[in-house]
């Protein structure tokens, strides 16, 4: 079956699909796949198939069908191709809940050097990473990455993405409402407290900030009075980042400046990178250049000093997409970099090293 064949096929295909021959569809879409030589034709229907077995509820076959994807695009060579697999192949994990291969395949997305598909395929990314992270109860991971799927929802006017995000935030809302009755039940203050602080987040993400202040009050208050400051930290980072919603810059300065005192004095250089990062965004949109300046430097400061740069090349992680390997040892790399280094051993302490894991 030729190219043009294989096109006219799959079109067809899609339009006994849309008027709800599924079977049909699908059985156009398999003499595709068993008779077209075309590579780009056959990922085409691939794609087909995973979305369509998705839809239907066959999430064991949707992951048959993104493995044979993923052979597919290695075989293009082509990165875009290799994007669109590898996140088929996170969401059939994520639909079979196996969330910590749904996260690994993620990441991997989100490691392939910068594609054309880029931008309209990130957000779904960070959604199906976003619900994975749910699912493990990771809740301020997972409302990380619904947050990232939101802004790319927003930046490229995806309405179906935004509507999709939403329904993951009302599970989300659900499960942290859960959390909060059991905390209630148990007198669990630190689990309280995280609650509210996850309650806020959420409304702030979703702009209602006339919710989102009470809840981080009422979460200061029981970090304040449990003694966990690193709490507090977060907290104030959240109401930093309403102020900056609402513009009122000089606000948001102020708590950026107590949540740095309270993580210089607990010594998280995680925190004091994120707020100097939203430092420096205040001082540029002021035109400051002295403040801005100190904070490019304290950031840098930071970066080197919690290493997360490149041990070979010196790169900061994170400037660039690139993959990283994570060695038995804990020292992190571009992988280029390591296959170019041509050593078994970690070039930083000379261990020797098992097949390293990807980060």
């Amino acid at each position: 079956m030729g190219q043009d064949q294989t096109k006219q096929q799959i079109e067809k295909g899609l339009q006994l699909y849309q008027s709800n021959q599924t079977e049909k569809a699908l059985q156009v879409w398999m003499k595709v796949l068993e008779k077209g030589s075309d590579l780009v034709g056959r990922f085409r229907v691939l794609g087909c198939l995973v979305t369509a077995h998705s839809e239907m509820g066959r999430y064991k076959e949707m992951l048959k069908f993104a493995v044979v994807q993923i052979d597919t695009a290695r075989g293009l060579e082509d990165a875009d191709f290799l994007l669109e697999s590898y996140l088929n192949l996170a969401r059939s994990n994520e639909k079979l809940c196996e969330f910590h291969k749904t996260i690994s395949y993620c990441k991997t997305c989100l490691g392939l050097p910068g594609t054309r598909a880029g931008a309209q395929l990130g957000g779904q990314v960070s959604l199906s990473m976003g619900n994975a992270f749910l699912g493990l109860s990771l809740f301020q991971k997972a409302l990380e990455s619904f947050e990232k799927a939101l802004r790319y929802a927003h930046n490229n006017d995806d309405t179906m993405l935004e509507c999709r995000v939403c329904c993951s935030l009302g599970s989300f809302y659900a499960q942290v409402k859960e959390s909060m009755k059991i905390a209630l039940q148990h007198g669990d203050r630190p689990l309280q407290a995280l609650c509210l602080l996850c309650f806020a987040d959420i409304h702030r993400s979703r702009g209602d900030l006339e919710t989102a202040f009470p809840r981080y009050d009422s979460a200061m208050s029981i970090m304040t009075e449990i003694g966990n400051r690193l709490g507090q930290v977060h907290v104030l980072l959240g109401v930093a980042k309403c102020w900056m919603a609402r513009k009122v810059q000089d606000k948001a300065l102020e708590a950026i400046e107590k949540a740095q005192d309270l993580a210089e004095e607990v010594g998280n250089k995680l925190s004091q990178l994120k707020l100097h990062c939203l430092s420096e965004s205040i001082y540029r949109s002021k035109g400051l250049q002295r403040e801005l300046r100190t904070h490019v430097v304290r950031f840098h400061e930071c970066v080197e000093e919690i290493e997360l740069y490149c041990g070979l090349c010196g790169e900061s992680i994170g400037e660039r997409n690139s993959r990283l390997q994570a060695l038995p040892c804990s020292h992190i790399f571009h992988l280029r970099c390591l296959q170019n280094n041509g050593t078994r051993s970690c070039p930083n302490c000379r261990r020797s090293s098992m097949k390293p894991g990807f980060v």
